[in-house]
């Protein structure tokens, strides 16, 4: 679509406001893809490697995942829903402002997901299209484990440059019988689904530690650094499945006129879980996590990143037995996160 067209598309955006889709086939987790996307958010409670430590920690008997694991299947049913409906919107010019997640039981491996996603809500602010996506993560029984809200932010009709578009296309991966700009980059279909779901998680309640009951409202959390470098990035992109180049390419950020290569919102998201439940000792804990961001962490081609997370008890819940917890992380001596507030439970 070119500048200046007068073409709109709220009312077609309008009538998918409310409608579930499914992706059109499940995920099956695998223990190799838990380690793997442990490792690459830097978590490494035993619970995410080995059995026995999940059994010990959690009462699970398989390996769980970290919170944010689902976003490999978040982010390809996010993208079914520009390919299939929102073809307008340039992918590479649409940025994810915020994230919720709500975990009600942890993914573990062997499960089965389904992800249903629906257009939550839609709104037009200063000449920007401001788009809300649910994401509901079941298991092979259709018991909700997870519920996730990602805000992102695009403008519909806007000009792609070409000379970005072609060097975009000559450092993509290329898809077996699908090259060239129009190719879709995911393989499945989003479907109209009116599947009950259950609410109410199977197996033994996790466990928390025992330190994590002497939590009091002004307590401080350790202080944690972490450092991210070019190879982390490329890591979480091949892991998550995330195929911008901006996280990267220095070609792309350059002709994008950014100023470095920057970490994708979801891996400092999961970095920050991380940090949260290893101050809990318990892989479980986290069962809410919201952030907003605020700006980017710019990565380097020679030099890491850091990262510094603390933490502050801002709100204790004897009813529900969960702590508030507002994080703080800064790069670069800026705060990366606008606002994040995680949520965890107390034994």
């Amino acid at each position: 679509m070119k500048a200046g067209n007068a073409f709109r598309v709220d009312a077609d955006i309008e009538s998918l406001l409310g409608r579930r889709y499914t992706l059109s086939d499940h995920y099956e987790v695998g223990r190799e893809k838990i380690r793997e996307f442990a490792r690459a958010v830097q978590n490494v409670h035993p619970a995410h490697y080995e059995s026995a430590a999940a059994r010990e920690s959690t009462g699970f008997d398989e390996l769980i995942a970290p919170m944010t694991f689902t976003a490999i299947l978040g982010g390809e049913a996010q993208r079914c829903v520009f390919e299939q409906f929102l073809p307008q919107y340039d992918l590479s010019q649409v940025l994810h402002t915020e994230q919720r997640i709500v975990q009600h039981r942890p993914v573990r491996a062997g499960d089965a997901l389904r992800c249903r996603i629906t257009l939550d809500s839609f709104r037009s602010v200063h000449g920007q299209d401001v788009f809300t996506l649910k994401t509901e993560i079941t298991d092979g029984a259709n018991v909700l484990l997870q519920t996730g809200w990602t805000t992102a932010v695009a403008r519909a009709g806007g000009i792609v440059d070409d000379d970005i578009a072609r060097a975009v296309d000559g450092v993509l991966m290329h898809r077996p019988a699908e090259v060239g700009p129009r190719a879709r980059v995911s393989p499945l279909r989003l479907l109209d689904d009116v599947t009950p779901i259950s609410v109410d998680p199977d197996g033994p309640p996790p466990r928390a530690q025992q330190q994590a009951s002497n939590l009091r409202v002004g307590d401080a959390l350790p202080a944690v650094t972490m450092c991210i470098s070019r190879g982390d990035l490329v890591n979480y992109s091949g892991v998550a499945g995330d195929p911008n180049p901006v996280h990267w390419s220095d070609s792309i950020v350059s002709m994008a006129g950014l100023d470095n290569v920057i970490a994708h919102g979801m891996f400092t998201m999961g970095l920050g879980a991380g940090y949260l439940t290893e101050c809990m000792d318990d892989p479980c804990a986290l069962v809410e996590f919201a952030v907003r961001f605020a700006r980017p962490v710019y990565v380097e081609s020679r030099t890491a990143a850091d990262i510094a997370f603390t933490g502050t008890v801002k709100k204790i819940d004897p009813t529900n037995n969960t702590a508030d917890i507002a994080l703080t992380a800064v790069a670069k001596g800026g705060r990366i996160f606008g606002r994040a507030t995680g949520t965890v439970r107390l034994n």
